[in-house]
C-alpha cells in the first residue's frame, strides 16, 4: 500500500491505534497519554471495535505490556468490550514466570507464541473473532535484542532487531495461512507510526517520506482502481471494514477513506500539508466528543507515585546551535537512576527524533544540550520529552516541555 502518513493525533501508540480505529485524531486538552486517568474514552463515537461487537464478534487485545498505559485499556473496553490480554494478564495466569519483566513487559516471541494459542481457541467458537495484537521490540531506541534476534548486521543493533521482527511477522503469517479458518480470515499489517530511532534514519534522503507499513492480506474487497493511493493511517479504519466485506455508504468513515474505493483520500483532495495545517489546530467538537474530566486528571497526576520531574530548555544558543536543556526535582525514583534522556523533535511524524543523554550536576539536577544544527533552519517548536531509567530497567516519561526558536 506504500504506506499512509501519520499525521498529528497519531504520532505515539494510543493516538496511532485510535487513529487507525476510529479515524480521527487523538487531540485532547490533556497529555496524549494521560487517558488513562479518565472514566471513558471518547464515549459517543462510533469505532471498529463497536461495529464489531455490534456484528457478534468476540475480540481480544494481546500485548506484552500492561494495558492501562496510555488508556489502552480503557479504549478497547469502552469500545468493543475486547478481552484483555496483556503483561499483567500474563503474570496472573501463569503464562510467564512470576518474576518475569524485560523492559515493557514480555518481548515478542511470547507475544506470537501466545497468539498462535489464542486464535486456535478463538477459531473453535462458533461466533467471528477480531483478534488485535501490538509487537513492540522495535519501538524504543535500538531495539530490543530477544533470545532468537540474528546478528546479520553486525553491530547495527537496531537493523538485528527489524531483521527479527521482520521474520517472526513472516513466519506468523505463513502459520495463519495454513490453519483451518485461514479462507475466511483477513490479516492486517500495519505499523504504529514512524519509528523512533534517533540515528537509524540519518542516512535516509530528507526529501523521503516516511510512513507508515501498511498491507492486506486475503481481504474480501476488490480494489476499484490501480492508481497509487496518497494517504495517511486515518484511512485504515474504513479500509479495513471494506476489506472484511463491509459495505460503506459513501466510502468515508471519520476522516478516512475507503481505499478499495476510487474516492478520493482527504490527503489527495486538499494535500498533506494542507490537512496537517488543519489538523493541529484546536478542534471544539473533539474536545466536546473526548469529554474530558480535567479535574480528574490533574488529581491522578497529583496522586501518581512514578517518577516524575521538572524540565527547562534554556535560551538557544545561535553560535553552537544547541539548545540547554535542565531537568530538576526528580521525584518517586525510590528504585534508583541509572538514567536520564531527552528525546526531541521538531517534524510532527518524529522522523528526526533524537535521543540526547543528560549528566547529573549537584545531586538531583541533570543537564545537556541538544544539537539542532542538523536543521536547514532553527526556526519551530521543539518537542522535549524526558525519559528516566530506573535500576530495574523501567522506563519513564518524568516530564515534557517545549521550545519555540524564532527570529
Amino acid at each position: 500500500m506504500n504506506g499512509g502518513y501519520s499525521m498529528p493525533g497519531t504520532t505515539w501508540t494510543m493516538g496511532a491505534m485510535f487513529g487507525q480505529t476510529s479515524g480521527l485524531p487523538l487531540n485532547t486538552s490533556i497529555d496524549g497519554n494521560g487517558m488513562d486517568t479518565q472514566g471513558s474514552f471518547f464515549p459517543g463515537i462510533t469505532t471498529l471495535g463497536d461495529i464489531l461487537q455490534n456484528e457478534g464478534y468476540s475480540q481480544t487485545l494481546l500485548i506484552g505490556s500492561e494495558a492501562t498505559f496510555g488508556g489502552r485499556k480503557l479504549y478497547f473496553t469502552d469500545h468493543g468490550q475486547y478481552d484483555i490480554m496483556d503483561y499483567d494478564y500474563a503474570h496472573d495466569n501463569g503464562l510467564i514466570p512470576e518474576d518475569y519483566k524485560v523492559w515493557w513487559g514480555y518481548e515478542d516471541e511470547k507475544l506470537f507464541g501466545f497468539a498462535k494459542e489464542k486464535l486456535l481457541e478463538l477459531s473453535q467458537q462458533d461466533n467471528p473473532f477480531n483478534l488485535t495484537m501490538l509487537t513492540v521490540d522495535t519501538h524504543f531506541e535500538d531495539g530490543y535484542v530477544c533470545d532468537i534476534c540474528p546478528d546479520t548486521f553486525g553491530d547495527n543493533q537496531y537493523a538485528n532487531v527489524m531483521a527479527c521482527s521482520s521474520r517472526q511477522v513472516k513466519e506468523f503469517v505463513d502459520w495463519v495461512q495454513q490453519q483451518d479458518f485461514a479462507a475466511d480470515t483477513t490479516i492486517v499489517i500495519s505499523g504504529d507510526h514512524p519509528t523512533m530511532d534517533s540515528d537509524f534514519c540519518e542516512d535516509v534522503d530528507k526529501d523521503y517520506e516516511r510512513r507508515v507499513y501498511t498491507t492486506y492480506i486475503n481481504a474480501g474487497a476488490e480494489k476499484q482502481t490501480n492508481e497509487k493511493r496518497n494517504y495517511t493511517t486515518f484511512d485504515n479504519f474504513p479500509t479495513t471494514l471494506a476489506a472484511m466485506g463491509v459495505e460503506i455508504e459513501g466510502d468515508r468513515l471519520g476522516l478516512g477513506t475507503n481505499l478499495y474505493s476510487t474516492q478520493q483520500t482527504l490527503t489527495e483532495r486538499f494535500g498533506i500539508e494542507k490537512e496537517e495545517k488543519e489538523l493541529k489546530r484546536k478542534s471544539k467538537l473533539l474536545n466536546q466528543m473526548a469529554q474530558i474530566d480535567k479535574k480528574k486528571y490533574e488529581e491522578e497526576i497529583a496522586a501518581q507515585t512514578d517518577p516524575i520531574a521538572k524540565a527547562k530548555a534554556g535560551k538557544y544558543n545561535a553560535e553552537t546551535k544547541e539548545i540547554p536543556i535542565t531537568v530538576k526535582k526528580v521525584k518517586y525514583a525510590d528504585k534508583g537512576i541509572q538514567s536520564i534522556m531527552a528525546a526531541v523533535w521538531k517534524y510532527d511524524d518524529q522522523s528526526d527524533l533524537q535521543w540526547v543523554p543528560l549528566a547529573m550536576y549537584d545531586g538531583n539536577k541533570w543537564k545537556g544540550n541538544i544539537d539542532i544544527g542538523g536543521y536547514d533552519s532553527s526556526e519551530g517548536v521543539y518537542n522535549i520529552h524526558i525519559y528516566l531509567v530506573d535500576g530495574n530497567g523501567d522506563l519513564y516519561n518524568i516530564a515534557q516541555t517545549t521550545k519555540n526558536i524564532s527570529n
